[in-house]
């Protein structure tokens, strides 16, 4: 997890300072459909949890997969965000209750720019392929439920446009299909070669 996760982090922060000015991207029809709510930051932060689920609950002949899927899946983001960085106009949020503090302290923390596309929606996408098994119909389906309200509240808090969570969607499951073939050619890792 400090691997794939962690070097999501560092891709994501580096990014992030050495980038231009960015792009200003504007709603679409989706995302004008659904209305701004800070009520969406707890589907929104529970993100936090999907993806250590990944990597504790995955099948663990899934781990190297989801590490490989995550850090590729960054350095991708992280190239487009260098060579076209995109930003939107962010909402203010005048609320007074718990979701509206937890959203102003996402908001003070978070990165203006590194919209298209969205690593938010890429790695949810990524966690729930590594957690998915089709034997447990309810779990797995439970799973996309929860990958699918993610989304959604990413929409409501306006952290990305539509368009960035299906090219974030996109990345993760074109990285995540060259990992899968990468991990099927050569399916043992250096140290089990020795």
């Amino acid at each position: 997890m400090l691997a794939g996760w962690g070097s999501v982090g560092v891709i994501y922060t580096f990014s992030d300072r050495w980038q231009g000015p960015g792009t200003v991207m504007h709603p679409g029809i989706v995302d004008r459909m659904i209305p701004f709510s800070a009520d969406g930051i707890w589907l929104y932060l529970s993100f936090f949890l999907l993806i250590p689920a990944g990597y504790l609950f995955c099948r663990p002949e899934k781990l190297r997969w989801l590490t490989g899927s995550m850090i590729l899946t960054a350095l991708v983001c992280g190239a487009v965000y260098l060579l076209w960085p995109t930003t939107l106009v962010y909402p203010v949020d005048s609320g007074q209750g718990v979701s509206s503090y937890l959203l102003a302290q996402l908001v003070a923390a978070d990165s203006t720019q590194n919209c298209l596309p969205s690593l938010h929606m890429a790695l949810s996408v990524l966690a729930v392929w590594a957690l998915y098994q089709r034997e447990q119909r309810w779990r797995s389906g439970l799973l996309l439920l929860w990958g699918a309200l993610i989304a959604v509240s990413i929409l409501q808090l306006r952290r990305h446009l539509f368009i960035d969570l299906v090219s974030g969607a996109l990345v993760a499951l074109v990285c995540g299909w060259i990992c899968l073939r990468a991990t099927q050619t050569f399916p043992f890792s250096w140290r089990e070669r020795q």
